[in-house]
Formats: structure tokens, C-alpha cells, sequence
């Protein structure tokens, strides 16, 4: 997996691979996410990197999937059912 600093092709994927990742790590820990303050704006740049390349968000979500799966298998994390059984 590559990141850039600087826009490129695909620039603004490797956010979108973080976000979705953030949010598979945090549905399987059982964090809840919060709002942010600036969420229509951050939704139209979604929007706007969808109407570039339709398959952004399948890229992105691969990405993100397999990064969450190498996370959480290296934290030997329970997911969040299993910790509330557990309990």
C-alpha cells in the first residue's frame, strides 16, 4: 500500500482507506464514532472522487479490509460480541 503527501492519481484514496478502515476497526472493537462538524463537505469530496472512478470505493474498501484484517489479527483483538459474551 502506497500513501502520498502530495495529490497524485487517486489522490484522496488513501483518506477514504483510512476512514473506512478507522470505521472496520472501530465496529469490531466496539468504539463508537462521532459525527464530525464537517460532514456535508467531507461527503461531497466522496462524491466528487465517485464521479471520477466509480470503482474508488470498492478500491478503497479492499484496501481498508485488508489493512483492518492485518490490524486486528496482530492485536489479537475479540470482537466486540465476543468481549460483551465474555463479560
Amino acid at each position: 500500500m502506497v500513501f502520498f503527501l502530495e495529490p497524485r492519481i487517486g489522490a484522496g484514496l488513501s483518506g477514504y482507506t483510512a476512514e473506512l478502515g478507522a470505521a472496520f476497526i472501530s465496529a469490531t472493537i466496539g468504539i463508537k464514532l462521532h459525527d464530525r462538524e464537517d460532514h456535508a463537505a467531507y461527503l461531497a469530496s466522496w462524491l466528487q472522487a465517485l464521479r471520477n472512478d466509480k470503482r474508488c470505493i470498492f478500491t478503497a474498501a479492499r484496501l481498508a479490509q485488508d489493512a483492518s484484517d492485518w490490524l486486528l489479527s496482530r492485536m489479537a483483538v475479540e470482537t466486540a460480541s465476543e468481549m460483551e459474551e465474555a463479560a
